[in-house]
């Protein structure tokens, strides 16, 4: 991708937009076949509306098979997507896209250490001390389309392999299972349109149209739905709803650790590892990154960050400057213009 050409950029950015909005959601009205996990308690319906009477709660971390998706006219219109499965419909809001892949672990885990996706619903962390030796780790889970970076690999408490995890911001360490992590390639974490000027590319959030649009020479590269901060204040005392204004991104790290009142986490998680392509554009910690914990996208959702679908997020993070190297795991300096309006 860092080969092509701005022509040939921009004349397949058309086929990309589409890609990327379509992401991992079903085709209306047609078989998916795909799985989704309740991120949130949410209620399956005898038909798509709101307003009907609850037929069963769906609890978080359930897993549910899709049938398939429909946009009926009752909407919400500002996310009308709903859920067919086998009880009834669900609202997508609290339903995430998952696959259930596992992998192959690696021989060696490079010096560097590697970044690593999640490609299972859910995974178990483990914590180890020469005391205590392998504990479960009681106080988050790992959920899928959230970013790692590797830096071991042991026996784990079955035997098998497992990957050590160190987190960025904190450098607290836990274990998941090998097979659980997914390495991404460098390939896929080199720059984007590298050879335009940095001052070509700009970034526009509506938080009216809850929508984030990218422009590369002034054409658009990118329109997606994002989720932006309520009207609150958190417990730190930054206020929650996105600052408006001109801004430039100056820093970006592809997997963050957010929550327990550090940096403006989500609403009603304490913990999230490994939140996904973090590019911080304000002071107080406001970032655009990836969502794991919410299919909402179109409505405020955030404690003040801009929240995308992972692949959305991943895609910007290639795009926009500071640019980055696969092996970094943060990057500083004066970046993409982001204008919050």
């Amino acid at each position: 991708m860092s080969s092509l050409s701005r022509r040939d950029f921009l004349k397949l950015s058309g086929l990309s937009l589409a890609a990327l909005a379509a992401g991992r959601l079903p085709a209306l009205g047609q078989a998916s076949g795909l799985l989704g996990r309740v991120t949130y308690d949410s209620s399956v319906f005898a038909q798509p509306r709101i307003n009907l009477s609850s037929l069963r709660t769906l609890f978080r971390d359930e897993l549910v098979d899709i049938e398939y998706a429909l946009h009926p006219f009752s909407g919400p219109a500002y996310n009308p997507t709903w859920f067919k499965i086998a009880a009834g419909y669900v609202h997508s809001s609290f339903v995430q896209i998952v696959e259930d892949i596992s992998n192959t672990p690696v021989n060696e885990v490079p010096a560097e250490g590697m970044l690593c996706r999640i490609s299972v619903p859910i995974s178990q962390p483990y914590t180890y001390s020469r005391q205590g030796g392998w504990q479960l780790q009681n106080q988050f889970l790992l959920y899928f389309d959230s970013m790692h970076w590797v830096t071991a690999k042991v026996d784990g408490p079955d035997g098998s392999p497992w990957y050590q995890i160190t987190e960025s911001w904190t450098q607290v360490q836990y274990y998941a299972k090998a097979e659980h992590l997914q390495p991404i390639p460098a390939e896929e974490l080199t720059p984007i349109s590298p050879d335009v000027p940095a001052a070509q590319k700009r970034v526009e959030i509506s938080l009216l149209a809850q929508q984030l649009t990218a422009f590369e020479n002034g054409a658009v590269v990118l329109r997606v739905p994002i989720s932006s901060g309520v009207r609150n204040t958190s417990a730190t005392g930054l206020p929650t709803q996105t600052p408006t204004g001109n801004f430039n991104l100056y820093a970006k790290m592809p997997s963050q650790y957010m929550g327990d009142n550090r940096l403006t986490d989500t609403l009603g998680d304490r913990y999230l590892p490994g939140v996904p392509w973090a590019c911080f554009f304000a002071e107080g910690g406001y970032a655009i990154h990836g969502a794991y914990w919410h299919n909402n996208f179109g409505a405020p959702m955030s404690k003040g960050c801009i929240n995308m679908r992972p692949q959305h997020a991943a895609w910007l993070y290639r795009w926009v400057t500071p640019a980055s190297q696969p092996s970094q795991r943060e990057v500083t300096g004066r970046g993409t213009q982001v204008v919050v309006f």
